[in-house]
């Protein structure tokens, strides 16, 4: 079978590693990382973008290297080619391998923060989206732009989301080849004042995603058909377009 994978860049090494294993033909598109920060609706625009140019070709299945994303990918659809979506809520889940890891992981541990390889080095990336879209300004930037009582506010609720993290989780997958990303995760940790863990990641979504392999952990949506949120166990269904 012949796939096409549009997968976010933070992923790109466990995508990559799993397009190694698959035993189909695969073409990939990677989009920028931090493409979520930019809000639902430019991202969802983005990647309707990319699955709109793959139906003009006899693609078997269109694959999204995504998960649910801050509802990113809700009312995605193809005209032409099946969309399979891992069931997920965003890329922790992935990289942690199971939907049922991740909510015993997020239960057990309230204000944790994120990182893996591809964070740590699309960082910058992600930076630099952040600055276009004005959230990593300073509060006195802020207050030189929209004067004393709106400057403070709006640095109050950019910055807000940082006093909720009292933990920062780095996840080591098998395509992490290198300490020095966990070292830069341990040093921002510390930076911060957040408590530092180590945690084993688990490559089984992407290489089953690739491998064609989708059993209850992915959503396929028929042609016609667009994602939609369901708020429940399985994350993602798929009902007929409108």
């Amino acid at each position: 079978m012949r796939f096409h994978l549009i997968g976010c860049s933070v992923l790109i090494r466990e995508l990559s590693d799993a397009i190694v294993h698959s035993p189909h033909t695969v073409d990939a598109l990677y989009l920028p990382a931090g493409l979520h920060d930019s809000g639902a609706k430019p991202m969802r625009e983005r990647i309707q973008q990319a699955i709109d140019e793959a139906d003009s070709f006899r693609y078997d299945a269109v694959l999204l290297g995504y998960g649910l994303c801050g509802n990113g990918l809700v009312d995605l659809r193809s005209r032409a080619t099946q969309v399979i979506v891992p069931r997920a809520h965003d890329c922790i889940t992935l990289l942690m391998g199971s939907r049922l890891r991740y909510r015993s992981y997020f239960d057990a541990n309230s204000g944790v923060y994120f990182r893996s390889a591809g964070w740590v080095e699309r960082a910058a990336e992600m930076e630099e989206q952040l600055c276009a879209l004005g959230c990593s300004a300073s509060e006195s930037d802020l207050i030189a732009k929209y004067g004393e009582e709106a400057g403070r506010y709006l640095y109050e609720e950019l910055t807000r989301y940082r006093r909720n993290y009292t933990k920062l989780t780095y996840i080591r997958t098998a395509c992490d080849d290198g300490a020095n990303f966990i070292t830069q995760a341990r040093a921002e940790a510390a930076e911060k004042g957040w408590r530092f863990e180590e945690i084993d990641g688990d490559n089984s979504l992407f290489r089953q995603l690739l491998s064609g392999d989708w059993n209850d952990d992915f959503l396929v949506v028929p042609p016609d058909h667009r994602i939609v949120a369901s708020y429940n166990e399985d994350i993602l269904t798929a009902a007929p377009g409108s």
